[in-house]
């Protein structure tokens, strides 16, 4: 909400996407998406270091989840590298209500319904082994969010 720039750009804070990579999402915004987003599984993503087997699978499971309760089309939700409009989507962040590591299922669905055109770019990444993502806490915590946005949509929170 407190960006000032024309586009914002949300990086991990461990850079685990380059940012050289910003120019793949930034021709996006030219070319007329309002959203791009960075995906380390598009068939042209380059994984330098890869996640630890569990937490991949970890992942590709919340994904299931995403695609059964709130968002279909995407392939990586998660992945911290994202580059949008800000007048677009400015309205968006003030109707979104996760906070934790799920905020970004919530600010593409509150996108996806009001008719943002977003792509997924495939990128460079590599794991930094200092994760703050909890094994046991946080995936619980991030299904509890996916019900919190269905109900929310279901409330006409998301208008």
């Amino acid at each position: 909400m407190e960006a000032q720039g024309e586009v914002i750009l949300i990086s991990d804070t461990d850079f685990s996407t380059p940012i050289e990579e910003i120019e793949k999402l930034q021709a996006c915004i030219r070319k007329g998406y309002d959203i791009a987003i960075g995906s380390r599984s598009l068939v042209d993503s380059n994984i330098e270091v890869r996640q630890a087997w569990y937490r991949e699978g970890m992942g590709r499971i919340f994904n299931v989840f995403v695609q059964m309760t709130v968002l279909r089309g995407f392939i990586d939700t998660q992945c911290g590298f994202k580059y949008f409009s800000r007048e677009k989507t400015v309205p968006i962040f003030s109707q979104m209500t996760v906070e934790g590591f799920c905020f970004d299922v919530e600010f593409l669905f509150v996108a996806k319904k009001q008719g943002l055109k977003i792509i997924e770019v495939p990128i460079k990444w590599q794991h930094v082994p200092f994760s703050r993502v909890s094994l046991i806490s946080d995936p619980i915590h991030m299904l509890l969010d996916l019900m919190r946005i269905r109900k929310n949509n279901k409330k006409g929170l998301y208008h």
